[in-house]
């Protein structure tokens, strides 16, 4: 006679390695660290010097060409250092020598634009900045922070540096040091500088300035603007890494904890 709890001691024996399959993928999702399961946004296409990004659960590496960048990354040039960003949907920031940029958030798909989002925090130094897709459609998505101002895009490519007693090897257009402050320029489209004391639309060919964040931005003219220059082979369309150390996303990457 079959011994009728055979097929008990088979289901059984099932459902046991289902759930140690289920407990084995849960304690590896466990292991991985929040940066390695963050979604990638951008990725290094130039770089002459050193780069090197703080992830949001405060991890650090230093990046090399090819390497990813992620929504909450705090990106940090050293001195001599030029960097060259390009995100999901094309947009381009290119970082001067001791800039620090936050990647605040970043969505795109291409069938969801009312998703669409970017926003960049400017927290020192200076960049150039090329609207991407999500600029060209949706331009109220797209917002630049910094410490005097806002800015907002219209289809754009601009220049921003934020001067805090560091600005002593940059001159305006003139060839004087700047103030301390917020600069821009416009090379092509439109920005609107924006914060407590007011709103300046600043369109192609044109400077502005915000000396704080209590006062009102301003026109200024070309020969008092500071017009935010990068060298022609971070500029180029042709990815690389001036220093000749090209290298892939990992071996070239150092984590520090």
């Amino acid at each position: 006679m079959a011994n009728p709890s055979a097929p008990c001691r088979f289901v059984t024996k099932n459902r046991t390695k289902h759930i140690m399959k289920k407990i084995l993928v849960l304690a590896l999702c466990l292991c991985l660290s929040p940066a390695a399961l963050a979604e990638v946004v951008a990725t290094v296409t130039h770089l002459s010097g050193l780069l090197s990004t703080r992830h949001a659960d405060g991890s650090s590496k230093v990046l090399a060409v090819g390497s990813e960048v992620q929504p909450g990354d705090t990106l940090a040039t050293a001195r001599d250092t030029y960097a060259r960003i390009r995100f999901l949907d094309a947009s381009e920031v290119v970082l001067r020598p001791g800039s620090q940029v936050k990647v605040e958030s970043f969505y795109y798909e291409k069938a969801k634009p009312d998703k669409d989002g970017f926003a960049l925090n400017l927290i020192k130094g200076g960049m150039r900045a090329v609207t991407g897709l999500i600029g060209k459609r949706n331009k109220e998505a797209v917002r630049y922070t910094t410490p005097t101002a806002t800015i907002g895009i219209r289809g754009t490519h601009f220049g921003a540096l934020f001067c805090q007693g560091d600005c002593a090897d940059v001159q305006t257009v003139s060839g004087k040091i700047p103030d301390d402050g917020l600069y821009v320029d416009v090379a092509q489209g439109s920005i609107a500088l924006q914060n407590v004391a007011g709103t300046l639309v600043v369109n192609t060919g044109e400077f502005g300035y915000v000396r704080n964040p209590t006062t009102a931005p301003v026109a200024v003219p070309p020969e008092s603007g500071v017009q935010v220059t990068m060298p022609t082979a971070i500029s180029q369309n042709k990815a690389n890494d001036v220093a000749g150390m090209a290298r892939g996303s990992s071996a070239g990457e150092c984590v520090a904890q």
